[in-house]
């Protein structure tokens, strides 16, 4: 287990969001906190120093598994991806009002690619247990987007994978887990000699993660893990596929890719597109994601409908575009941002590390439109 793998589990209307210099971090760059979310977040003192950290362990990982002349450089996490589809995002037309914010506008129809992958680092067999992502990318959004340089990008991201827990609290815990996991002894940051410093309930998650078998990422659900904003509110995201259960998982190295090649082939898949409003703070918070919010207590709520036509994926050039393309939280709209200590890690940590894989790859970053025909 490495830290990079783990990463990829990881994974505001009058609000302010601006970064502000803080102060010179490990790698001698000038440090960025993100600016908390009103009162839903609390950030603190020290978790500049912590991301820095996560971001230097990640790139020098990369960096290693990719010398000079192994390419292309793939992703610290999610490295496998099963393929990315076509797929259409229709919000629905009688949308609670408290949910219509941002990209959710009634009725409103988004072209949008999604991205399958497995979670872990590197080419491993499909049969492997894993965590799975499913990430989406809408186009046609209007609006100003949060990062630097991406302003006018008319994109939306939502990353999910398929579990609704992760099993680090905070960017301190982060930075342990980091430390623990270079020097080749993850575990220990579950277990080690003294009990009182044990993280069973972490160490459960993590198992359950790793330990995932499907038969079909058309067919499984999946959770935002960790919390965003809808406006001023804090909410999770899900995305719960039509279809009722799963395939049997298979043995070849790429089945899962052939599974969603069979779905697509003979007709079309959808999925559910779910928020989670936050109900009672303690028991649902913003900066711990190991907890999950319990759905009895505040059911999921259908925003939109998401369809994958019919349809084939597996060319070589639309499986290049799968590679290259660039997915993160943070290319949202400010009423879609990320909150949380984990949330406020990936800003920092998906933008550097998207940058170096794209640099050492000499491939310009760039975001589709939705029109692409491979």
């Amino acid at each position: 287990m490495r830290t990079p793998i783990i990463l990829g589990l990881l994974a505001s209307a009058g609000i302010a969001i601006s970064c502000k210099p803080a102060h010179q971090g490990a790698s001698g760059k000038s440090l960025e906190v993100v600016a908390p979310a009103g009162s839903l977040e609390a950030v603190p003192p020290d978790e500049a120093v912590a991301t820095d950290k996560i971001a230097k362990i990640i790139a020098d990982q990369l960096k290693k598994d990719h010398p000079a002349g192994v390419r292309p450089v793939k992703r610290d996490a999610h490295a496998k991806h099963h393929g990315c589809v076509k797929a259409d995002f229709h919000v629905n037309e009688n949308l609670d009002p408290a949910l219509a914010v941002g990209a959710f506008k009634p009725g409103s129809d988004y072209k949008a690619w999604i991205r399958y992958s497995n979670g872990s680092g590197k080419d491993q067999p499909d049969s492997t247990g894993d965590g799975r992502g499913m990430a989406i990318k809408l186009t046609g959004v209007p609006g100003d987007k949060i990062l630097e340089g991406e302003r006018d990008a008319t994109t939306q991201d939502f990353l999910m994978i398929n579990h609704p827990e992760f099993f680090v609290r905070n960017a301190a815990d982060y930075v342990e887990f980091s430390s623990k996991s270079s020097d080749g002894n993850p575990f220990t940051f579950f277990i080690n000699l003294n009990p009182l410093n044990w993280r069973l309930h972490e160490l459960n998650i993590a198992r359950t993660i790793q330990g995932k078998k499907v038969g079909n990422p058309l067919k499984s659900q999946y959770w935002s893990m960790t919390p965003y904003l809808l406006g001023q509110n804090a909410v999770k995201f899900s995305a719960k596929p039509c279809a009722v259960g799963d395939d049997a998982p298979g043995a070849d190295h790429n089945y899962l890719r052939a599974a969603m090649k069979k779905t697509l082939a003979s007709g079309s898949a959808c999925f559910e597109f779910m928020v989670q409003r936050q109900g009672d703070k303690a028991k649902m918070p913003v900066e711990d994601p190991t907890m999950a919010w319990d759905a009895a207590a505040a059911p999921f709520e259908k925003v939109a409908t998401i369809t994958i036509p019919k349809q084939t994926f597996d060319s070589k050039e639309q499986m290049d575009f799968c590679e290259n393309i660039s997915m993160t939280p943070w290319h949202s709209l400010p009423e879609h941002r990320p909150l949380g200590g984990i949330g406020r890690v990936r800003k920092t940590v998906y933008v550097a590390i998207s940058k170096l894989r794209h640099d050492m790859n000499g491939v310009t970053k760039s975001e589709p439109t939705g029109d692409e025909t491979f």
